[in-house]
């Protein structure tokens, strides 16, 4: 009868598997000469030692791929599939359309560290080219940043200035006017803290307060209100004019994602200063806000000044293409092409996706038009 091994099952059951042993299997030693007495046997083998374990055998390769550990396998097929249905949907003006007017977040999976990191990293080496260059150049430069509340406008700001020079980079964050600015023509506050030439002015929140959280919250009259929808596209228009380069940006948030985000800040003690009475008001009057927008998109969706539409649910692809679509409209030298690419449609699209061209235009048309202004005129009587 052949010799056996006995191996300890590899799935740890109990019993043992008998796996019949072949002859013909090299071990060290010679079978024959064993039984005739041990006169050839290998030099320094003990007379009766048992023979050699086999190695365990591994599951065969299609086992594994069918019982991954963990399920890592199922989780990477998905991002391969997800990785798949985005590059097909980028290419889809429906869909981008749809997602934008909806307020639908396209992705599934938050940006992974490494890749923001590295992403961030390369970005500010080009903010720093990029501000050198304005410098030199005397450019002007003028940024908003607007949304609702907890949708991630300080944060990006924050990302902007990290490594930038202080000297030519200021970022303006208004606190409540006094009685004195109460009096003073609306924009007349912020034309004092416009850049002058090789400088770049960050606006956290700027005269669009009037056009969403003034009115949602009744701090201004109805006639304040539609005078300040009525001058600011020309305001906006002079300062183009006047070569100062204009950037909107609307960072848009989920409602959902809005409520986990000031959650949050109940839970850190370090951004309760983040926390007003006004924040839980907003939050109650969500449809107002969004009325309150698309009005203003309206009215102030230029095409000297285009209001930029940043879907912000994830913080980290936010801020990365907001830079990116920043970099890339501004035409300085040494621009890395391979970084400061086009921004992802799905993150990144104009108020024409929201409230539509030909609705913007028609509302500036009849803001324009003589019949509307004599109607406006009878709210300041």
């Amino acid at each position: 009868m052949d010799p056996a091994l006995v191996v300890p099952d590899l799935e740890g059951a109990k019993e043992s598997k008998v796996i019949p042993f072949s002859t013909g299997v090299h071990t060290g030693r010679d079978p024959d000469r064993d039984a005739r007495g041990g006169a050839g046997a290998v030099t320094g083998a003990a007379p009766d030692a048992t023979l050699p374990a086999l190695l365990p055998r591994t599951a065969p390769r299609s086992r594994a791929l069918r019982e991954p550990p963990d399920g890592k396998l199922e989780s990477a097929l998905r991002r391969i599939d997800e990785v798949h249905r985005l590059a097909r949907v980028r290419h889809d003006p429906t869909f981008i359309r749809r997602i934008f007017e909806t307020g639908e977040y396209p992705y599934q999976e938050h940006m992974r560290d490494d890749i923001y990191a590295h992403c961030m990293v390369k970005l500010q080496c080009e903010l720093l080219k990029c501000q050198r260059w304005i410098q030199e150049t005397g450019r002007k430069i003028v940024v908003l940043f607007e949304g609702r509340d907890a949708a991630g406008k300080g944060s990006t700001i924050k990302r902007f200035t990290e490594h930038m020079s202080p000297r030519s980079t200021r970022v303006v964050a208004l606190t409540k006017p006094t009685e004195r600015e109460q009096t003073q023509w609306y924009l007349q506050r912020f034309t004092g803290h416009l850049p002058a030439a090789g400088e770049i002015c960050l606006f956290d929140r700027s005269w669009y307060n009037r056009a969403g959280v003034e009115w949602v919250m009744g701090f201004c009259t109805l006639k304040e209100y539609l005078e300040f929808m009525y001058q600011c596209p020309l305001f906006e228009q002079m300062l183009t004019r006047s070569e100062i380069h204009l950037f909107k940006y609307w960072f848009s948030v989920t409602r959902h994602e809005q409520l986990r985000r000031i959650k949050a800040r109940e839970l850190d003690p370090l951004k309760h200063w983040k926390l007003s009475a006004n924040d839980y008001a907003a939050m109650e009057r969500w449809d107002e806000y969004t009325q309150a927008k698309e009005a203003m998109f309206c009215q102030t969706d230029t095409p000297f000044a285009p209001w930029i539409v940043i879907k912000s649910d994830d913080k980290r692809r936010a801020r990365v293409n907001c830079m990116r679509h920043f970099l890339h409209s501004l035409p300085y030298p040494g621009k890395e092409s391979a970084i400061v690419t086009g921004a992802d449609p799905l993150i990144v699209g104009t108020a024409d996706y929201v409230v539509g061209r030909k609705l913007a235009l028609a509302a500036q048309g009849e803001a324009t038009s003589p019949y509307l202004y004599r109607n406006h005129q009878r709210h300041f009587r």
